[in-house]
């Protein structure tokens, strides 16, 4: 009835999502307030003020057009105003003609990954990592190649980096702040890469592009601040979405912003825009390509999600749990307190405690919570932690 492969895909499919769908299970049996979700990375949060004020100006005014379709990169005007605004922290300056807008981060990484892969190349992606990462470079052929992390700080192996790279490499995938980890790559690890994909493209003769997934980059904590990926890169291409960043998942809106230092620029930009219409997308929804335009320096509260991972953080260390305090994103991932992860996780559930196993996130042994919830399901929430706890203390 369906293909091979896509059936094989159930199979491995997101536990994040499995976990979620138990939790519908379990709040119709005792109740949303009883219920402990830190499964999925869907924002409690309401989109800033700013957001409304602009949607609701935009809804009620008489522009013309806005309801249509438009170039399939979307708005001029739009992907001007976000080149503008990237333009502050770049080196190379990017103009409307860098910019695709997408429905999304994922639909965007569809579109670079359909735009540049033949088949049987290679996506290097680093664990632990967003696990959809492998399906979509499987929906184009491609094939992603894991690269485990420094254990004690999830920071990239640049000698199993360096090793992974051969002919077949194409792309490389970071993720920063990261999912699961809320780990910040470094800035010095940043340039070597850079250094060792400039090198191995010169002994290979390839492009090798290096793709930063940046939803979260705007959740960032305790006063540090992001590298910035078009300085350090040459064949870089960011793919960012207003997801995380203004509570708007449900809105499918992101953009391409293509590194103005790319050689064939050009026909790298036409690809894309190809990809967009032919991969189905089309184009981003008109109407939030017209808001976020206006609220491009806004973002959710911070300091409401740091105080969140505060709790959390402290309660689960006093607990026993052992884990790398996040610096961005809205995750924390602790080491499972069995090395089984999934048992762990089934375990959490008779406690109505809903978390993800490390395993699907390429990383087996931790467990990953989300805590984009409400602070009263945080607080509620703890004392199953401790039963949790105390259960593997008395039968370990």
């Amino acid at each position: 009835m369906i293909s091979k492969e896509l059936k094989n895909n159930l199979s491995g499919s997101s536990w994040v999502r499995k976990m979620f769908e138990e939790g519908e299970k379990l709040r119709a049996i005792y109740g949303a307030d009883k219920v402990y979700d830190f499964s999925l990375g869907n924002p409690e949060f309401n989109p800033p003020v700013e957001v409304k004020t602009k949607l609701k100006e935009i809804v009620n005014s008489d522009i013309s057009g806005i309801h249509k379709y438009m170039n399939n990169a979307g708005f001029s005007d739009v992907r001007l105003k976000i080149a503008e605004n990237l333009n502050k922290d770049l080196i190379s300056p990017l103009g409307e003609k860098h910019i695709i807008m997408t429905c999304g981060a994922a639909g965007g990484l569809n579109i670079v990954l359909k735009t540049i892969l033949n088949p049987e190349e290679e996506v290097i992606v680093f664990a632990p990592f967003f696990g959809e990462y492998k399906f979509y470079a499987s929906n184009y052929g491609g094939k992603c190649i894991v690269v485990p992390t420094l254990k004690e700080s999830f920071q990239i192996d640049l000698d199993l980096f360096e090793k992974s790279i051969n002919e077949k490499t194409k792309a490389v995938i970071i993720n920063s702040p990261n999912n699961p980890t809320g780990v910040i790559y470094s800035e010095d690890i940043l340039k070597k890469m850079a250094d060792i994909i400039d090198k191995k493209e010169k002994e290979y003769g390839s492009y090798i592009f290096l793709l930063s997934d940046e939803p979260y980059s705007k959740i960032v904590y305790d006063g540090i601040k992001l590298p910035v990926i078009h300085n350090i890169f040459k064949n870089s291409i960011i793919i960012n979405s207003y997801s995380k960043s203004l509570s708007l998942p449900g809105e499918r809106v992101g953009y391409l912003a293509i590194n103005s230092k790319i050689e064939d620029i050009d026909l790298l930009f036409n690809g894309l825009v190809f990809a967009n219409r032919t991969l189905g997308y089309v184009n981003a929804p008109a109407l939030f390509q017209k808001v976020i335009a206006d609220c491009l320096d806004a973002t959710v509260d911070v300091e409401a999600y740091k105080e969140r991972r505060d709790i959390l953080y402290n309660e689960l260390t006093s607990l026993g749990f052992s884990c790398i305090k996040p610096e961005g994103a809205f995750y924390l991932f602790p080491k499972s307190l069995i090395e089984d992860d999934v048992e762990f996780v089934l375990k959490a559930k008779e406690f109505n405690i809903l978390l993800s196993p490390g395993s699907g996130f390429g990383c087996p042994g931790y467990f990953r919570l989300s805590y984009c919830v409400s602070m009263e399901t945080i607080k509620n929430s703890l004392e199953g932690f401790k039963k949790l706890a105390e259960y593997y203390k008395i039968t370990n």
